[in-house]
């Protein structure tokens, strides 16, 4: 009962974390917005446990959505899968007791591995492959299916990357305080 109340409750902190940075930082872009999520990813999963990384990486792109900020509800499904490939990764990686180089490779490999999933399913897949369908059926406008690639390429990459190296300098240090 104890352990299960501990995850509920350092769940709930990391969700409740991740709707205040989404929300003050929403103005600022991309860049930020997208590196302050995957920190809290991060540090969810290497603090928290696989069931509180995969529960924030599910919750996340719902709240972006409500929030207004992804861009379409159409990208929901596919930062889903993102998010959990990140979160999967790092936790088996390096979410053991590993060296600084076990740290260092899950985080450049769960951060390559979330771009290419985000890469594929919204770039490859919903602009390329379903592009006329979604068109024709009024569920995308163009200019939403020109400017989606932009977003999930390279910046999917460079806010893992930045929010994963913040989440790798903090993780140790509230691993010390929490008594893990």
């Amino acid at each position: 009962m104890k352990n299960k109340i501990r995850w509920i409750t350092e769940t709930a902190i990391m969700l409740a974390l991740l709707v205040t940075l989404q929300a003050l930082t929403k103005g600022f872009g991309q860049l930020v917005t997208g590196s302050c999520v995957n920190a809290v990813l991060a540090v969810s999963v290497l603090v928290g446990g696989l069931g509180t990384g995969i529960t924030v990486a599910l919750v996340s792109p719902v709240l972006a959505f409500l929030l207004g900020i992804a861009p379409q509800i159409l990208t929901v499904p596919a930062i889903m899968v993102g998010n959990t490939v990140y979160v999967l990764l790092l936790r088996l990686i390096a979410g053991g007791k590993g060296g600084t180089a076990t740290q260092i490779t899950g985080w450049l490999v769960a951060a390559a591995a979330k771009f290419a999933a985000l890469y594929l399913i919204v770039v490859k897949v919903v602009c390329g492959v379903m592009a006329p369908s979604l068109l024709e059926a009024g569920l995308m406008k163009e200019p939403m299916l020109k400017a989606l690639p932009a977003t999930f390429s390279y910046p999917q990459l460079v806010t893992a990357l930045i929010g994963g190296a913040v989440a790798l300098l903090i993780v140790p240090v509230l691993r010390k305080a929490l008594h893990k």
